[in-house]
């Protein structure tokens, strides 16, 4: 049997900074002639009802499989699943009320593939339960939403659940994404525990980067700094099972019980695929200004680091159009995972 393979895929939208009310059918019926050259460079942050077009068009090319989406609005949610044409389904709500306030970060997800069995959201604050809150300093409230899948092997292979987290930390508080990767990390622990061996993984914009002084997000998810305490009732609702006192087991007895150790962090796949398949594009966040010193890398793809999964390879997509557009100010993040 062959094990599945599966495209995963983050990427920051940006907001509808320049709302209107030009629907999608009127921006298809504008494009221009693809036999014709651009006769214009357009420069700056163009609005969405320009971009949205651009975004399916990359999301279509890339044809990615599961995508975590950072800082859309009700309306690009809804107008990217038309653009999409029924091909996704996604999960998610506005992180103001958990309804449609404020802006999602949604999964998006192959029908054909995935069948959603469950999903959840939490927001990254000391009260993670309740909609809109937010972290003492922060900018804004932040939420991860989580969605387990099953995942359609078809030939033969039995199929296979798939737990998925994707969150957007905070710009603003370091703090704030510290408590956030460690309740994500808690949250990752939780369902490897509670369904062994499954797959876990991340997807997400860290607002910030892998190292230096903005790294300490990084480092509590992948276990190079010790994770802040999450709060009593994340823990009560998502518990851990007990560690085992041997050093680094991969599981534990209680009574005649066995459960599985959940002590990994997360991997960041641009370590863990070969790096001749690692792609030559390092930033995800560019602007729209077109400033090589505002680059930086601050959106990941992760999985648990005790496997479930491989990593074949991780690229960083163009959002640049011939004509100057920036479907985003941040980059698609592609991996292609062996699901094992």
């Amino acid at each position: 049997m062959t094990a599945p393979t599966i495209r995963l895929g983050t990427w920051n939208l940006r907001y509808d900074a320049f709302p209107d009310s030009i629907p999608v059918s009127e921006s298809l019926t504008s494009l221009p002639d693809p036999h014709i050259p651009p006769h214009r460079m357009l420069q700056g942050e163009q609005p969405w009802s320009a971009r949205r077009v651009r975004v399916a068009q990359r999301l279509q090319v890339s044809h990615v499989d599961l995508l975590g989406i950072q800082e859309a609005l009700v309306r690009q949610v809804h107008d990217l699943e038309e653009l999409l044409g029924g091909e996704y389904a996604w999960v998610g709500v506005g992180r103001d009320d958990g309804i449609q306030a404020g802006e999602f970060s949604p999964i998006f997800y192959r029908r054909t593939a995935f069948t959603l069995l469950a999903t959840d959201t939490f927001w990254l604050s000391h009260t993670p339960f309740t909609p809109g809150s937010v972290f003492p300093g922060a900018g804004s409230p932040r939420l991860a939403t989580f969605a387990l899948f099953r995942l359609s092997t078809g030939g033969g292979t039995p199929p296979r659940d798939i737990a998925l987290i994707n969150m957007h930390l905070d710009n603003l508080s370091d703090a704030q994404r510290q408590l956030g990767a460690a309740l994500v990390l808690h949250r990752a622990r939780h369902e490897a525990g509670a369904r062994p061996g499954i797959p876990v993984l991340v997807t997400g914009d860290l607002n910030s980067q892998a190292s230096g002084s903005d790294g300490a997000a990084y480092a509590v998810l992948t276990g190079t700094k010790p994770a802040p305490a999450v709060p009593d009732e994340f823990s009560r609702r998502f518990p851990l099972p007990p560690l085992s006192s041997s050093p680094n087991p991969s599981s534990s007895s209680i009574g005649e019980k066995t459960v599985e150790v959940v002590e990994f962090v997360m991997r960041d796949f641009r370590d863990a695929a070969p790096r001749a398949f690692v792609g030559g594009q390092w930033a995800t966040f560019t602007g729209f200004d077109n400033r090589k010193a505002e680059e930086e890398c601050v959106d990941f793809v992760f999985g648990r680091s005790d496997g479930g999964w491989e990593a074949k390879r991780v690229f960083v997509e163009t959002a640049l159009t011939d004509d100057g557009m920036l479907a985003s100010d941040h980059r698609l993040v592609v991996a292609d995972i062996v699901i094992s």
